[in-house]
């Protein structure tokens, strides 16, 4: 049996127009496929609220469903059209009564049902219900659906850390079907991972000429090989020489703004930390965050004798216990 269209929309059976609307538009926004995008059976209930009201504002329409109830439900999902008429079809076999429809001019008489419509059963119902088009058949003309917009498309989008950090044009490809193509889309400085950009009329075409949906673009940052982001911060690993460590340094940095000379002081360890204040990402809104410098000290491959014999020396002169802390 199907469904009550009053109680699809959650109305009583004396509502009002305003009342029915009012319901409509609540269970529209509900079920929209824009807003349920994976929700198929969200997607079944948007159209059932479509076609719940699509019969309940029409005042004829809804006129021949209080009288006829499941029976005009059953000549809608035929494909016929619904509206007022003058007959009782209660209880009736309507094919057995009409089936002479089928024919122009029936068995006899031109007084018959089946006499005067070239279209058959389906034509006296539009005739009877008011789904003609003429004047020769009565009844006016079926509301048009007004446009709806397309569906939204969603696509993810990886960008190099450079373009989430600095922003920029990032360029990529798009399959519709058996086609790919070509966008471009300007990324602001700063974006996070996940954020999300829209673009206007680039989603699905409608499918009754509203205009199309939206692309919505999730962006993915691929990883830097030297550099990682934390929040607005960003990190990275600094090799530094033995000599550099130990004496002293001043060394250049590739940041965000440009080039920046770090000082490294003198007898710097492996693992220590230092910080380029405002020098990590910079936000459209907000403050910007700091380079964090770890240092890493680096050795050649092989050491020759002479160069041997120096470390020694200096470990000799300079003792260390630098794992008495260590414990499991």
């Amino acid at each position: 049996m199907a469904e009550d269209l009053y109680q699809v929309l959650g109305v009583a059976r004396d509502a009002n127009k305003p009342d029915i609307q009012k319901a409509y538009r609540k269970l529209a926004r509900k079920y929209h496929p824009d807003m349920n995008l994976e929700n198929d059976d969200a997607k079944e209930k948007f159209k059932r609220v479509q076609e719940a009201y699509d019969v309940l504002s029409d005042d004829e329409k809804r006129s021949a469903y209080d009288r006829y109830g499941n029976d005009f439900e059953k000549i809608r999902s035929d494909g016929y059209q619904p509206g007022a008429g003058g007959a009782s079809f209660d209880g009736l076999d309507l094919e057995a009564i009409f089936g002479g429809a089928n024919r122009r001019g029936g068995g006899g008489g031109g007084g018959g049902p089946g006499s005067g419509f070239e279209g058959g059963f389906s034509d006296f119902f539009e005739a009877m219900m008011g789904g003609g088009a003429g004047g020769g058949r009565g009844g006016g003309r079926r509301p048009q659906q007004q446009p709806t917009r397309g569906s939204n498309v969603r696509h993810e989008l990886e960008i190099p850390l450079r373009t989430a950090v600095l922003g920029g044009k990032s360029e990529f490809y798009l399959n519709r079907g058996t086609a790919s193509e070509k966008l471009a889309v300007n990324i602001p400085a700063g974006v996070q991972a996940g954020a999300k950009i829209r673009l206007r009329d680039k989603g699905h075409a409608s499918t009754n000429g509203g205009p199309a949906g939206d692309l919505i673009l999730i962006l993915k940052i691929s990883d830097h090989p030297h550099y990682r982001r934390i929040a607005n911060n960003l990190e990275i690993k600094l090799p530094v020489t033995l000599g550099e460590a130990a004496l002293g340094a001043k060394i250049d940095v590739p940041t965000p703004s440009g080039t920046v000379t770090l000082s490294i002081p003198s007898g710097t360890s492996s693992g220590k930390r230092l910080r380029l204040k405002g020098q990590g990402v910079k936000p459209a809104s907000g403050n910007a965050g700091d380079l964090i410098v770890e240092i890493q000290i680096r050795l050649p491959a092989t050491i020759d004798e002479s160069s041997m014999k120096l470390i020694a020396d200096f470990e000799a002169a300079n003792p260390l216990s630098v794992r008495d802390e260590l414990a499991f």
